[in-house]
């Protein structure tokens, strides 16, 4: 594969990486004042989110796996959310190294207290849902791609 060379780097503000980084800021900030009247974190709520989408749990294999994470950074995200009582972290007794985490009742209405976030996106960035959610699509074919290992085809449709 011929790398891609720039002989003149691009203006910070024409690189895209910094401005997907500088938007994660910009919506983490958005997002802090609501999470911190619910008392937890942008990541604990990604978990709270990654573990409402399934009815019997997950692994901590497998929501740092649907975070794009590392096990042992959520790991200790688990357990303080246990300590708030918004989850249980059951041990696998078939094999010990898993650990199974769940909603408890708790923590299913406090996720039901995070639908505040989406809407307060659209009203703060002024764009239109279909807007967003074009953006999003984007965002995410570009995530998709680049997970890919170097010379494998992308399934993303252009």
């Amino acid at each position: 594969m011929k790398e891609l060379c720039v002989s003149d780097p691009l203006p910070l503000d024409e690189q895209l990486c910094f401005s997907l980084y500088a938007a994660t800021i910009a919506i983490n900030r958005a997002y802090k004042p609501a999470l911190d009247r619910l008392g937890i974190t942008y990541p604990q709520f990604l978990v709270l989110q990654t573990l409402n989408e399934v009815q019997d749990g997950r692994s901590i294999g497998a929501i740092a796996e649907r975070l794009a994470l590392e096990p042992s950074t959520i790991t200790p995200l688990a357990k303080r959310l246990e300590a708030a009582g918004l989850v249980t972290r059951i041990r696998n007794p078939a094999d010990e190294r898993e650990v199974r985490v769940r909603l408890t009742d708790a923590g299913r209405a406090r996720w039901a207290e995070t639908g505040c976030l989406g809407p307060l996106i659209v009203e703060r960035s002024g764009m239109t849902p279909d807007r967003l959610a074009y953006l999003n699509a984007e965002v995410a074919a570009l995530r998709q791609a680049l997970a890919l290992k170097p010379g494998a085809k992308s399934a993303v449709v252009q």
